[in-house]
């Protein structure tokens, strides 16, 4: 069965980003829903596949890093406002029996992702 599953690392720390919140959005004939809020553990992961068996499905999604909130809670000293708050990764799911894994790599003025595996 397919499933969508995360990753935050904080590169300036260079540690998992825990407690980070991530919003699960879908694209549905030009409307946007919220599906689903979660919150990274201490490996900054989620407890399990934000999405899977059958929930997970082709289509339009976008993952929201909530990275504001974290890096306000770390010890980095920040500018007002954030140079990087609401990260948003659009993406595509064109295969429901595969495993899509979104990670983030952030900092405070910089993030990257891929499809991992």
């Amino acid at each position: 069965m397919g499933r969508l599953t995360t990753h935050v690392l904080d590169t300036a720390s260079g540690m998992p980003a825990k407690d980070l919140t991530i919003e699960l959005w879908q694209f549905e004939e030009g409307n946007c829903v919220q599906i689903k809020s979660v919150t990274t553990n201490e490996d900054g992961r989620v407890d399990g596949p934000i999405l899977d068996d059958n929930e997970f499905a082709t289509g339009e999604y976008e993952l929201r890093f909530m990275a504001g909130n974290y890096l306000k809670q770390q010890t980095h000293e920040l500018p007002d406002p954030l140079f990087l708050d609401i990260i948003p990764i659009r993406f595509g799911i064109a295969d429901a029996t595969a495993h899509y894994h979104v990670p983030l790599l952030l900092s405070p003025f910089g993030y990257s992702t891929y499809r991992g595996s």
